[in-house]
């Protein structure tokens, strides 16, 4: 079995036995049975709506192939190439140029690709990026990608309970100002649940992947290197529904500062375009 669904598995497994225990310390059998609800609706969101958060969270439609046709030529070609089946194409209409992809299967997935990216790259490094998003449907990156997601919004949505709570009438300020606190203590522990599930070595697998279907290392070099440069001049808003959302994307989209760092799950730009040149060196000596 692939390992990426024993991963999945794994991170439900892991919160269930937070909350049956949690239960159990609060209320006995009782709260056992309590938590066992809460644990199937979890469940069920992650598996049925994780996939689409991302989507959602960057605002992306369907995009056809009247309306792109060189994006639909450039992936119809590639995951013919990888033998894999056509995914879905979405178009966020965000400056912030970036890709990733979707779904808890080959054939499920999709691939989104932000305008910014579009206006940004030429067809070669296009064709690269897209090949690294391939890669990560076919090892099934992506479905530990929606479980992650699908955690970490949940996580980071129970700050809105700061509405809930008593507060002095008088204090605008105190339900803002209590939710950015909730925050604070939340947070990282919806960073956690995405480091634990998504693992830096994963983007080193699907770059050594892409580069070998395209037969191309240094075209996904020069379109990482855009990227990060791209982000920087118009990264993504530090939304909590985006922060549990970058870590699909193919490069981070945010600032390195703050609480963002700790949403940061990609190895640094800078080695993996020093991998992908090696790499070339080394074809071009063989």
């Amino acid at each position: 079995m692939h390992p990426n669904p024993i991963r999945a598995a794994a991170l439900l497994a892991a919160l269930a036995a937070v909350i049956v225990l949690t239960g159990w310390a609060c209320a006995g059998a009782q709260g056992v049975r309590a938590a066992a609800v809460v644990v199937l609706g979890v469940t069920g969101l992650v598996c049925f709506f994780g996939d689409s958060l991302a989507l959602r969270a960057m605002r992306a439609r369907p995009v056809g192939e009247f309306e792109r046709p060189e994006l639909h030529r450039v992936v119809r070609d590639l995951a013919t190439q990888a033998r894999q089946p056509m995914p879905r194409l979405y178009l966020s209409p965000t400056a912030a140029p970036n890709a990733f992809a979707v779904g808890r299967g080959p054939r499920s997935a999709g691939i989104c690709c932000t305008t910014g990216l579009l206006k940004l790259l030429d067809e070669r490094e296009l064709r690269a990026v897209i090949a690294h998003e391939l890669a990560h449907v076919r090892n099934r990156d992506t479905l530990v990608s929606a479980v992650a997601v699908g955690l970490a919004t949940i996580i980071t949505s129970l700050t809105a309970l700061a509405v809930l709570l008593p507060l002095d009438d008088g204090d605008d300020e105190g339900p803002g100002l209590l939710e950015g606190l909730l925050f604070l203590v939340l947070g990282p522990l919806a960073a956690l649940v995405i480091h634990a599930g998504v693992g830096r070595r994963r983007e080193f697998r699907a770059d050594d992947a892409a580069a070998r279907l395209t037969g191309d290392p240094l075209a996904l070099a020069s379109a990482l290197r855009r990227i990060e440069a791209g982000a920087r001049t118009h990264p993504l808003p530090t939304e909590r529904r985006l922060l549990a959302a970058g870590h699909q994307m193919i490069a981070n989209p945010f600032p390195k500062r703050g609480m963002c760092r700790l949403f940061d799950a990609h190895p640094p730009a800078a080695e993996r375009i020093r991998r992908l040149r090696a790499l070339d060196a080394k074809w071009r000596l063989e």
